[in-house]
């Protein structure tokens, strides 16, 4: 009977150091864990964090740093501990694991409805799973075309803008006009293949995950799958107006090339503009392009950045007030500038600060309502497909090492297997 009171008190006294605790004077302390990691995006979160604390002595909130590198595994090992923040950064491409586990709370009866309705529900889609809304996505980027202003100035070709894009066949036919004499109409990083295929795969109708009517999900790589990818893999190997030597490189690793006058155009995360904003030689000339549209337009594919709720915390009101705090119209503005990124909330996004010609905003800012959930989002299992079945087959297909039929065997009949054992 002793050892059975002392495993309670043990596991009372556990329970003590989860979540945002007491001071002892009545005061709360909320721990908000922030993935910002780029200077002005730091301030900005600190900033807020700092207006809060002075506008609301009973609640404070302490600013935790965290990593993108390791946020999954140490977000894991703090909800088995008992340690998780109470209020959580994170991205919705990350939550569905944690969702589907029970550590994060259901915000649906926390959330203001002012907040509700200001994010658009192809964004809530995002953090949806199972019936229950398990972050708030406010942070996003699409993909879009860096390009050298110079370079399609003295080729003479059409510059695309939100209203009229390149289609993907124009978009081949003008990286051809740019090419020659070792240099290239795009370079393509695609380290990560897969979730920049299937992002930009939406705009051609690609869904790639199809639910059955059992509920199931199996992948079918279809003509509306197949464009992107080939697009990409006749532009390194038949085209020869990409360059192959990116096909394995990050964002940031092709950025010496294009300044270096290698590449016409770096299709990136629209948060790369501040990177070239810094790092661009004095006098080098950049503009932001739409990516190429098809059938679907301009659509495409984002994993928005989020802010959740540690389902362990006890003080889930508190800490969803503080999230309505920090995404206020204007708190959303600060956060988007200090990322680089657009904000999910059509307040913000009204925002003049955003809409300037200057750095490209305003061509983001026109991409906004064209944006959706990536197709992989909620897919049990997509994680291993992508690792074990994707990744490589999409980088043997790019290379040139497959032909599409091969990519097409693997992506269906390998995926599926790995797909069926979570939907058993």
């Amino acid at each position: 009977m002793r050892a059975r009171w002392l495993v309670v008190v043990m596991l009372l006294l556990a329970g003590c150091t989860g979540g945002g605790g007491g001071d002892g004077d009545g005061r709360i302390t909320l721990r908000f864990q922030s993935l910002a990691w780029q200077d002005e995006s730091v301030a900005a979160n600190k900033a807020l964090v700092k207006e809060w604390n002075a506008t609301h002595p009973d609640v404070k909130v302490e600013y935790v740093q965290g990593s993108w590198d390791s946020v999954h595994d140490q977000l894991l090992t703090s909800f088995e501990g008992g340690e998780a923040p109470d209020i959580i950064h994170d991205a919705s491409d990350d939550l569905a694991d944690f969702a589907y586990g029970g550590y994060l709370a259901d915000l649906r009866r926390l959330l203001p409805d002012r907040l509700k309705s200001d994010i658009p529900q192809r964004s809530w889609e995002t953090t949806t799973f199972g019936g229950g809304v398990y972050g708030v996505p406010f942070l996003q980027e699409p993909r879009v075309l860096i390009a050298n202003t110079n370079w399609l100035k003295e080729a003479r070709v059409r510059i695309p803008t939100p209203r009229q894009p390149w289609s993907w066949p124009e978009f081949r036919k003008i990286t051809r006009q740019l090419s020659g004499d070792g240099k290239y109409g795009v370079a393509w990083p695609l380290k990560e293949p897969v979730s920049a295929t299937l992002n930009l795969s939406l705009s051609t109708g690609g869904q790639l995950f199809h639910r059955g009517a059992d509920g199931k999900m199996t992948v079918r790589f279809g003509a509306s799958e197949q464009v992107v990818p080939r697009t990409i893999h006749d532009q390194v190997n038949s085209d020869d107006s990409a360059s192959s030597s990116t096909l394995g490189s990050g964002g940031s690793d092709t950025l010496p090339g294009f300044f270096g006058g290698r590449y016409a155009m770096v299709p990136l995360g629209f948060s790369y503009r501040q990177q070239i904003a810094q790092q661009a030689p004095k006098g080098f000339e950049w503009q932001v392009l739409p990516a190429p549209a098809g059938a679907d337009g301009l659509t495409q594919g984002v994993s928005p950045q989020t802010l959740s709720i540690a389902e362990d915390s006890r003080h889930q009101r508190e800490a969803a007030e503080f999230i309505d705090f920090l995404l206020r119209p204007d708190n959303m503005v600060r956060l988007a500038l200090g990322d680089w990124m657009l904000p999910t909330g059509t307040e913000a996004l009204k925002s003049p600060a955003l809409r300037t010609q200057k750095n490209g905003w305003a061509t983001g800012t026109a991409l906004a309502a064209h944006l959706r959930s990536a197709p992989a989002q909620s897919v049990r299992g997509y994680p291993e497909w992508k690792d074990k079945v994707a990744t490589p087959a999409f980088q043997e297909y790019y290379s040139g090492a497959i032909d599409l039929a091969e990519l097409r065997k693997r992506l269906e009949e390998d995926g599926n297997l790995v797909l069926a054992r979570y939907q058993r």
